[in-house]
């Protein structure tokens, strides 16, 4: 196995664990949410914290399994072509996507990103509502975990595509119905 491969299957490895570990807050906004209702229809009860923080629980969610469904290949795609096409074919335009489009774009959002939630930090940002949920700069941070865990599953991305444009058989992956290869 040579350093792409292992690269490949590190990153693979982080985005498994990040995006199988944030799954769980999905039931957490669940639960928030519903005690949210609860409360609030039964007791009568209401707590602003406890509202925004299935708001909270919901974005990072989005935001810190995004490189984990790019590993899922269960990002959103027009496959109208893509489909009937051929693995070179494909390694071609999965890497041109990830280096022109997606690597681009994603250091963009980290410039602008890094001053927003470098700014939150300093001045230890809260939120505007009384009684909300305290560091909120905690909440922006999620933006450049989104752009650093999407990133890596993007240069993985490119590894994949390299090996199969030099002639040789990238790792696995695996789909949201298991694993592949």
């Amino acid at each position: 196995m040579n350093s792409i491969e292992r690269a490949i299957l590190a990153i693979d490895g982080i985005n498994r664990l990040v995006g199988r570990a944030v799954a769980w807050l999905t039931l957490a906004t669940v639960l928030i949410c519903g005690a949210v209702v609860v409360l609030r229809y039964a007791a009568g009860l209401g707590f602003v914290w406890m509202q925004e923080l299935y708001i909270w629980t919901h974005a990072m969610t989005f935001l810190l399994a995004a490189g984990f469904a790019y590993l899922l290949n269960a990002h959103v795609r027009v496959d109208i072509f893509y489909a009937r096409m051929s693995a070179r074919a494909k390694a071609w335009v999965d890497l041109f996507g990830v280096v022109f489009l997606l690597m681009p774009w994603l250091a963009l959002l980290g410039w602008t990103a890094w001053t927003y939630v470098s700014y939150s930090w300093a001045t230890g940002e809260i939120s505007v509502q009384s009684n909300g949920m305290p560091a909120m700069y905690v909440l922006k941070a999620m933006m450049l975990g989104f752009v650093a865990l999407l990133g890596l599953q993007g240069l993985a991305w490119i590894g994949r595509s390299v090996l199969v444009l030099g002639g040789r058989e990238p790792p696995p992956t695996e789909t949201l119905t298991g694993p592949l290869g």
